[in-house]
């Protein structure tokens, strides 16, 4: 598509009865682009990823996908996507490889296609010496990214990943995001719903941040956090059972301060100089750390810390 648009949605809304889940948002994604839809429960990130896959339709707004009408061609753009859904889904009694070709299969794959792709994303995945073994004796890393690689059977052009490494332990995660940048080094265009907000920073080139069906923010990782929070923040606990008498105290060191039950967050520009600031005041933290501001800032201060069921 050399630089076109993969994806344009223009003032896009999902309606269930009278509860409105997307109200109209706008966004473009550009091939080869790894974009991020971030936000609590209940922000509208299922509905949205359901549009963008062709599965649902918009109750109102434009949707163009690969430049077609998912209302009119729907098949035909989901023949050129690759979906990685939140639950693996995969035939537990059959082998590794056979799960592979069953699913190529709905694309109408020759057989001998068929082989010659799963070999390739058997490797790919890191699973060929498991080739043969049932999907059920496999651990949850090994059925993730197997999971993966049966959506990439038909070599989709866009991939759109929901949640793809919860409930994963720290290296099959890192090895994950490494099949990932693999697949973007290739041209394929990436969508990834995550919790995780280190995971958005690593694999993201732009991303959203949804709640109550709407985009309260949108940008590259680190823009966003230049836009959002400062460039450090200080962590200071103290032996007290209520920080809540400290917020005035602290207030003057920091652009913003945020009491939690367990420490206080300074947001500063330059921590170590606050921190001798503190201690030049006599004011004696138990403990301090200085760290970098994350995306985790940005998300909680965006949509709040309370929990959404």
């Amino acid at each position: 598509m050399n630089g076109a648009h993969v994806l344009e949605a223009n003032q896009l809304v999902k309606r269930f009865g009278d509860f409105t889940a997307v109200k109209e948002v706008s966004f473009a994604i550009d091939q080869g682009e790894s974009f991020g839809f971030l936000g609590p429960n209940g922000a509208g990130k299922t509905s949205t990823m359901r549009m963008i896959s062709a599965v649902s339709q918009p109750s109102s707004g434009r949707l163009s996908i690969f430049g077609l009408d998912p209302r009119t061609h729907g098949p035909e753009i989901r023949a050129r996507l690759g979906v990685v859904p939140q639950e693996d889904t995969l035939e537990l009694e059959l082998s590794v490889r056979l799960n592979l070709e069953m699913f190529g299969r709905y694309f109408d794959l020759p057989r001998k296609l068929l082989r010659e792709r799963a070999s390739e994303l058997l490797e790919f995945a890191q699973l060929s010496d498991r080739a043969n073994d049932k999907v059920d004796n496999l651990s949850g890393g090994m059925k993730r990214r197997l999971t993966i690689a049966r959506a990439l059977i038909n070599r989709p052009e866009l991939l759109i990943l929901d949640e793809p490494t919860t409930g994963l332990d720290p290296q099959a995660r890192h090895l994950l995001w490494e099949r990932l940048y693999r697949l973007k080094r290739e041209g394929v265009t990436l969508i990834i719903t995550t919790h995780y907000m280190d995971e958005a920073e690593q694999l993201c080139d732009r991303l959203v941040v949804m709640d109550h069906g709407t985009f309260v923010a949108e940008g590259a990782p680190r823009e966003l956090i230049a836009s959002h929070s400062t460039r450090e923040v200080v962590e200071l606990r103290f032996s007290t059972d209520s920080h809540e008498g400290l917020h005035d105290r602290l207030a003057p060191f920091a652009r913003r301060v945020e009491v939690l039950p367990d420490r206080i967050l300074l947001y500063v520009d330059e921590g170590d100089d606050t921190l001798r600031e503190i201690h030049a005041a006599g004011i004696a933290p138990t403990s301090a750390l200085v760290r970098r501001s994350s995306l985790e800032d940005v998300f909680l201060r965006l949509t709040g810390r309370t929990l959404v069921d």
